[in-house]
């Protein structure tokens, strides 16, 4: 009996196999440094071994914003990919323009609102409908560390912003570039949204880049978060202007750099390089944002297909993307954290286990998760956009002072709106 059954099985599942359709997904992504490239191809190999065909198209730079570019110049002609790396509020603008794809079925086959977090689940939605499938949750506000580095300057890890500028100066005066940057308008905005989260904490922070209270943008707290950043640029070395953010972790890697403040995405050039969390390299909150969690997660929208083939092509990938196994090796290679709450951590390094413990703390206290404005999560991307204009301006410029940075802030994002 056993037997027939087996047997039974066996050709239900050839029958299903044979009824299914081989199509296509071309992805649209930015994915393309050696953690993130390791990461997606992940998903690429899963979708293959399903029947699939797999078309990369990886548009690399700008955070996003080249990709962005191609995709919007696709979609006008008529010719969209399966799949889009698009998160945040950015997601719904998509859909107000008609061109993205239902996942309600393969969402409630496989109980993704059993899973998801709500803060994450109500982003992947349009008119109540899943559109997009998250990837992964990454922790912005980080700091990396070469211990080696730190100990051979005499500095110890900062926890303060007074404490960051004291083992800035321990670096510098040893010689080594204290802080590992890239001078790009999203990597200075990514130092900025820490640096308005360490002066005024979680509630000004949502107030200032969620709800854009004219009151917040203009208060003392971001006064004093530009008077950080232009800190920040003492201790840069002269190849920062435009240099890549994983070739800013290279020299922390290299032991050129002590520190580099990223989200957790950089933890993925350190596990290409064979480094080892807790010993080789530390990850730390960005000093003063201790017990804080400044979330982006990574999402990757549908848009309406023209055959079914290609339709249950992208089915099927929606659907790997948050099985078990996928979410286990993405994220060990990519440096973020799964994105169901009930995956095992057991196997992450200690710099996941940490950022899912200030995560599922944070989620659940309903204190101190704020979405990241760097990284298109907190507002349109408008107003993201005038944000950066400000604060790169303010960066590269050794005239402009607080009161006028902040008084431009908030013109610009009303302007905005």
């Amino acid at each position: 009996m056993k037997f027939q059954k087996t047997l039974l099985g066996a050709a239900i599942a050839g029958t299903l196999a044979s009824g299914s359709m081989a199509g296509e997904v071309e992805v649209l992504h930015w994915w393309t440094s050696g953690g993130e490239a390791a990461a997606i191809a992940v998903l690429r190999d899963m979708v293959e071994e399903e029947g699939h065909t797999w078309t990369d198209f990886s548009v690399a730079g700008g955070a996003g914003e080249n990709a962005m570019t191609v995709l919007r110049a696709r979609a006008v002609s008529g010719n969209p990919p399966a799949s889009a790396q698009i998160k945040g509020l950015e997601i719904q603008e998509w859909g107000d323009l008609g061109f993205l794809a239902s996942l309600d079925d393969v969402a409630a086959a496989n109980g993704w609102d059993d899973f998801l977090p709500e803060e994450v689940a109500s982003v992947m939605k349009y008119n109540g409908e899943y559109v997009a499938v998250p990837v992964n949750v990454h922790r912005v506000n980080w700091m990396w560390i070469n211990p080696e580095v730190l100990a051979s300057a005499g500095a110890s890890v900062p926890t303060t912003l007074d404490e960051l500028w004291e083992t800035a100066d321990q670096l510098q005066e040893a010689g080594y570039t204290a802080i590992a940057h890239g001078g790009q308008a999203w990597q200075d905005a990514t130092i900025f949204e820490s640096l308005v989260l360490a002066t005024g904490g979680p509630e000004l922070y949502s107030r200032a880049f969620v709800d854009h209270d004219e009151d917040a943008l203009t208060s003392d707290a971001m006064r004093e978060a530009f008077t950080h950043l232009r800190r920040v640029t003492e201790y840069l070395d002269q190849g920062a202007p435009g240099r890549d953010w994983d070739q800013a972790t290279s020299m922390v890697i290299r032991g050129e750099a002590g520190m580099q403040f990223m989200g957790d995405w950089a933890k993925g050039e350190f596990t290409a390089a064979g480094l080892t969390a807790g010993e080789d390299y530390l990850c730390v909150a960005f000093p003063g944002t201790e017990g804080t969690f400044t979330h982006n997660v990574d999402s990757l929208a549908m848009f309406e297909q023209r055959t079914e083939a290609n339709r249950e092509a992208q089915q099927t990938m929606a659907r790997l993307v948050l099985s078990s196994d996928f979410q286990e090796t993405f994220n060990q290679n990519k440096g973020s954290i799964p994105v169901r709450l009930d995956h095992d951590m057991s196997t992450f390094d200690e710099c996941a286990q940490a950022s899912m413990e200030t995560f599922l703390a944070t989620s659940q206290s309903g204190e101190g998760l704020v979405p990241s404005m760097a990284h298109g999560m907190s507002t349109t991307s408008s107003i993201q956009g005038a944000i950066y204009d400000v604060v790169t301006a303010y960066f590269n410029s050794t005239s402009m002072t607080e009161d006028q940075a902040v008084n431009r802030l908030a013109a610009a994002v009303r302007a905005a709106r």
